[in-house]
């Protein structure tokens, strides 16, 4: 029997993808282990609380996957896009070391494939809210 954990892609305000650093120095997606009773949607609601005290609507399911953490230890992944609710303050719990805003066609070398898969389709879900390099780039050009 495998572990699930519920994962989601957010876009911050400027249109960049939330990420956070682990203890294995990479990047990840916020989200984490369902607990019993919760449906997907209540526990990345909850642990995007827990993780950026942040607040989240959960969307469309994205993928689905095993992940091998570390060799011989497996996770069933499940990916979800996220829109922001409110304000975008968020604050890195204890269980990450940093908090990360990447652009989508940008991301860091760091971050396992499929995590890097489902961006892409949040982003076409999604077509206004996230935002290339090459259009932040542009946009602090004209500023």
């Amino acid at each position: 029997m495998f572990k699930v954990s519920i994962k989601g892609v957010l876009a911050a305000p400027d249109g960049r993808v939330v990420l956070l650093q682990n203890d294995r120095d990479e990047w990840e997606l916020p989200g984490g282990q369902i607990e019993l009773g919760e449906s997907p949607a209540q526990c990345l609601s909850r642990e995007i609380q827990e993780e950026l005290r942040l607040q989240v609507e959960v969307k469309q399911p994205l993928d689905a996957y095993l992940f091998e953490v570390t060799p011989g230890l497996y996770v069933f992944i499940v990916t979800y896009e996220c829109t922001l609710i409110g304000r975008f303050d968020p604050t890195a719990s204890r269980e990450h070391k940093h908090i990360g805003l990447f652009p989508a066609d940008c991301l860091p070398e760091n971050l396992p494939v499929g995590y890097r898969a489902s961006i892409p389709s949040a982003i076409r879900g999604s077509k206004n809210s996230f935002q290339s390099a090459a259009s932040l780039t542009a946009g602090k050009a004209q500023r």
